[in-house]
């Protein structure tokens, strides 16, 4: 089984950016699809961007353009760099991952996933 711990979320201003970190631990040796979801109060969860097979990275179009998905497997982490943040950004965002090669983002972040505790990213106008 795998273990994820994100950190880095915390509380900015609009137009700021933030870096999230997931440090995966435990039983690592198996290829596991990654990404990332938020969930805000009272609201759906929402993929945000996820790195799966290869070639198969996706973004919400909602964060096109401003987040960026990326992975050190040496450091068996992976990130999540935002840019130019929006109020409607703020949420609790998770770390998710699930074995084998996956593409679509849905099943990458889906019920079927590993998830982290979450981050809080709070983007204020």
């Amino acid at each position: 089984q795998v273990q994820l711990v994100e950190s880095g979320g915390g509380s900015v201003q609009a137009g700021g950016s933030l870096r999230l970190s997931c440090v995966a631990s435990g039983d690592i040796n198996r290829k596991y699809s990654m990404g990332w979801f938020r969930q805000a109060p009272g609201k759906e969860r929402e993929g945000v961007a996820t790195i799966g097979g290869v070639g198969c990275t996706r973004y919400a179009e909602s964060v096109k353009g401003r987040f960026t998905i990326s992975q050190d497997n040496a450091k068996n982490t992976l990130y999540l760099s935002m840019f130019s943040l929006k109020p409607e950004d703020t949420a609790m965002y998770y770390c998710a991952a699930r074995m084998g090669s996956w593409c679509d983002m849905s099943n990458i972040i889906g019920n079927l996933s590993l998830r982290g505790q979450g981050t809080q990213v709070t983007v204020s106008s």
